[in-house]
């Protein structure tokens, strides 16, 4: 690995106001979407495909990818279902990951954050882990729309996004294209990010020779837009959707409402109460206000579809990843409950 991938994950500073550029998908030579398995990284992926053009996906794995698929923070389904659907669509599929995941760096004690580790065409790349400064974290990421508080949005994706970017040199000497699925209907921070600008690893000095651009095709759809073109592909959601989550973020996520807090005390008992477990030792809880029992206490949850639930709670994907007798998933207009 080289060193330039290195310094960048652990030194990039904060970004710099960038122009917006307009954008012609056509021109590049590498197509990459982040690819979560929910909704709007999925309607990404179909529209890029309408228009003709082949992308490569690419997902994190938040947790760390654990060998034997244990998770904490995000469904146990997501990386099979997101397997299953580059299988059925003929996509490559790379996953990233820093190892020990999110949990690793909100229990960090005295230590540096992880290294990254990534899938290539050629094998696996690692960055970082090695420099930085040694520090203790012991705390949940916090629920506010700025990054430099809500880590975990970095730790797990934004930083491995980056440093397998910089970390492969396929991408010198030509142009790529990073296509994420924001949109503008969902919160009012995401309402001020531009349709397309540079990205974050667009370098195209002599050094790095890095033509980056970052695109958000369906910035301006309406979520009924995202779930009609999953319908006229007949690609089958995510499970979680049918438990009636509104987005497919982490199971454990920060920005949890109480009905979904008690959707995961319902579906997962242990998982549960090794969150509190957490909160008391750290002495820290996600919500300023109250602890995840409050929270869960404060609404009943979700009726539980026992097929959904057995689904997600899978570290295989089962079912069928096309259907075509396509029906809305319960989750649908729902709660998002995402970064404001």
């Amino acid at each position: 690995m080289n060193q330039e991938a290195f310094a960048f994950i652990e030194d990039l500073a904060e970004d710099a106001l960038v122009p917006a550029i307009d954008i012609d998908p056509q021109s590049y030579d590498h197509v990459i979407v982040a690819f979560s398995g929910g909704k709007d990284s999925v309607a990404c992926v179909l529209h890029l495909l309408e228009q003709g053009i082949t992308p490569e996906l690419w997902h994190h794995d938040v947790d760390g990818h654990q060998p034997n698929g244990e998770t904490f923070f995000d469904w146990p389904v997501t990386r099979a279902y997101c397997e299953a659907f580059a299988a059925h669509l003929g996509l490559k599929l790379y996953h990233s990951w820093r190892e020990g995941g999110l949990e690793g760096e909100m229990t960090k004690h005295n230590a540096r954050t992880k290294r990254v580790v990534f899938e290539t065409p050629d094998g696996l790349g690692y960055a970082g882990g090695t420099r930085g400064s040694i520090s203790t974290r012991r705390k949940f990421p916090a629920v506010s729309a700025d990054l430099r508080v809500r880590w975990c949005s970095a730790v797990a994706k934004i930083d491995p996004f980056s440093a397998a970017v910089a970390g492969q040199d396929r991408f010198r000497g030509g142009r790529t294209l990073v296509v994420t699925g924001e949109r503008r209907q969902e919160s009012s921070a995401r309402s001020r990010y531009l349709e397309a600008e540079p990205h974050r690893t667009h370098a195209p000095g002599p050094r790095a020779q890095r033509h980056v651009d970052h695109w958000r095709p369906v910035i301006d759809w309406s979520e009924q837009q995202v779930w009609d073109i999953m319908k006229r592909h007949g690609i089958v959601p995510h499970p979680c959707y049918r438990l009636g989550f509104g987005r497919a973020s982490c199971m454990i996520c920060i920005f949890s409402s109480a009905k979904q807090a008690a959707a995961v005390r319902a579906l997962d008992p242990a998982r549960f109460s090794k969150l509190r477990a957490y909160e008391d030792d750290f002495n820290h809880t996600i919500r300023s206000d109250m602890n995840w029992t409050e929270l869960a206490n404060s609404a009943a949850p979700f009726a539980i579809d026992t097929e959904a639930a057995k689904a997600a709670m899978s570290t295989t994907y089962d079912e069928p990843i096309f259907t075509e007798d396509w029906q809305l998933p319960a989750g649908a207009f729902g709660e998002a409950c995402g970064p404001s």
